[in-house]
């Protein structure tokens, strides 16, 4: 633990330099993260005061509330990783990666959060542009806001282990395309990206309940906001680390195998 903990400074500074670099590129891809949310929520609130102010225990209010936070949310969890792994194998890219003396997955989480840093000069003026725009409701409690920051940061280690899982496949079929795509189209839906989990029908919303997609995004916008009660937030925070644990269970157990078919391709 110690070798690896020693090479997060070296990893991210290469990172933040990297992401500095190419600020183009980053602006676009904060612009549609920016988008996302923005549309979702002049939808339900349409919806909502169609319907007389609320829908389904969300008022126009709440409903600002739960997607400017989701801003954040997913920002602070997303991670690209899924889309490029092929890519890597297919060109040979891998290779360097599994030169170095620790696993590939360290470089590739301080890439991400090098990432996330350096675009927190987009999302959070994002943010308070929609408040000021949208005029959330927030019914904010000292316990939820303390249980946020560990939650959030284990959302963001579970959807990161999720799609490293996920994206290993790529070393068994070497187009992954499609199996991204169905991923993708559930954790939209079964993570609260969409529409806030208690819109969907109760049985789905049950099952999202169960599932990682609503750990790693959903939950911790709902902690923020102080939707729960203390007894179901520490339930959730359970099953959130249960999965995690699942997911890192996996990846060790995977990683091996997976290296062991890697040939490299290209120059």
């Amino acid at each position: 633990m110690r070798s690896w903990l020693s090479a997060y400074p070296a990893f991210l500074r290469i990172s933040l330099l990297a992401s500095i670099q190419y600020r183009a590129s980053g602006a676009i891809w904060m612009i549609g993260s920016i988008l996302e949310p923005l549309v979702y929520l002049t939808v339900w609130s349409t919806v909502a005061r169609s319907q007389g102010g609320t829908v389904g225990g969300y008022s126009t209010a709440e409903f600002a509330a739960y997607y400017t936070a989701l801003l954040l949310v997913n920002h602070m969890t997303f991670t690209w990783i899924m889309h490029e792994f092929q890519y890597r194998i297919q060109y040979g890219s891998f290779s360097f990666a599994l030169l170095r003396p620790i696993h590939p997955i360290h470089a590739d989480i301080a890439e991400n959060l090098a990432f996330k840093a350096v675009q927190l000069a987009v999302i959070l003026p994002a943010f308070v542009v929609l408040c000021l725009g949208f005029r959330p409701h927030f019914e904010l409690s000292a316990w939820s806001l303390a249980l946020f920051v560990p939650v959030l940061f284990c959302g963001f280690l579970l959807r990161f282990f999720l799609e490293w899982t996920l994206a290993m496949a790529a070393f068994w079929t070497t187009r992954v395309t499609a199996m991204n795509q169905i991923y993708f189209s559930l954790q939209m839906f079964l993570s609260g990206r969409v529409a806030p989990i208690a819109l969907l029908p109760l049985w789905i919303s049950d099952v999202a309940r169960h599932l990682p997609f609503y750990y790693a995004i959903g939950f911790p916008v709902e902690i923020a906001l102080g939707r729960l009660t203390p007894d179901q937030a520490w339930r959730g925070a359970l099953l959130q680390l249960g999965w995690l644990a699942l997911m890192g269970t996996t990846i060790a157990l995977v990683w091996r195998r997976a290296a062991r078919r890697f040939t490299a391709v290209g120059s």
